[in-house]
């Protein structure tokens, strides 16, 4: 085997690949030894006495097999982490995710017109001073205010009811006292 370095070396070269791909057939080693150029070469891969060999098989198998079990959440206890929460994953990420969840919302709900700029712009100032945990709060919080503002024009009007009737009570005993005044 050391006498055929030359051969090796020309195998590699003519094949397009390291001398540690090509294979060197043992029972034909005399015939492989005469070869001293690369067309004696190019003669012996045809009759297959030298052969490229092929590449080592790297799996991902257990990998794939890992991340699957991963995704399922094994593996992924205290004892295998290595960086620290906000390492792993940001706070500002969460924020970031937190607050477009927020602010879509928002602005659902003032093109459906389900609230006006006004309660929009106040509820966006809020949520961006982190009063809302989460979508669900925010919604609650809306609803909250919506049924306020309702209760509140209902007993507004009310008012002005009473004041109308009142008034109209009190005009119609004038009316009455000038009517007793005349006669």
């Amino acid at each position: 085997m050391t006498g055929l370095k030359l051969q090796k070396r020309l195998a590699a070269s003519v094949l397009k690949c390291g001398k540690r791909k090509v294979w060197l057939d043992p029972t034909e080693m005399t015939e492989i030894g005469t070869a001293n150029s690369r067309q004696n070469i190019r003669k012996l891969i045809k009759d297959r006495y030298v052969i490229r060999k092929p590449p080592a098989m790297h799996s991902r198998a257990r990998v794939r097999a890992m991340h699957e079990a991963k995704a399922k959440g094994r593996h992924t206890g205290t004892g295998k982490r290595r960086g620290t929460a906000n390492a792993r994953l940001p706070f500002k990420v969460l924020w970031m995710r937190r607050i477009r969840v927020l602010r879509r919302m928002l602005k659902k709900y003032r093109d459906a017109k389900k609230i006006d700029k006004h309660l929009y712009h106040e509820l966006y100032l809020q949520a961006k001073g982190n009063k809302f945990k989460n979508k669900m709060n925010l919604m609650e919080n809306i609803h909250r205010l919506k049924t306020e503002k309702t209760k509140e024009q209902q007993l507004k009007e009310q008012a002005e009811a009473r004041k109308a009737r009142a008034q109209a009570q009190r005009d119609r005993k004038a009316k009455a006292k000038a009517a007793a005044e005349a006669k």
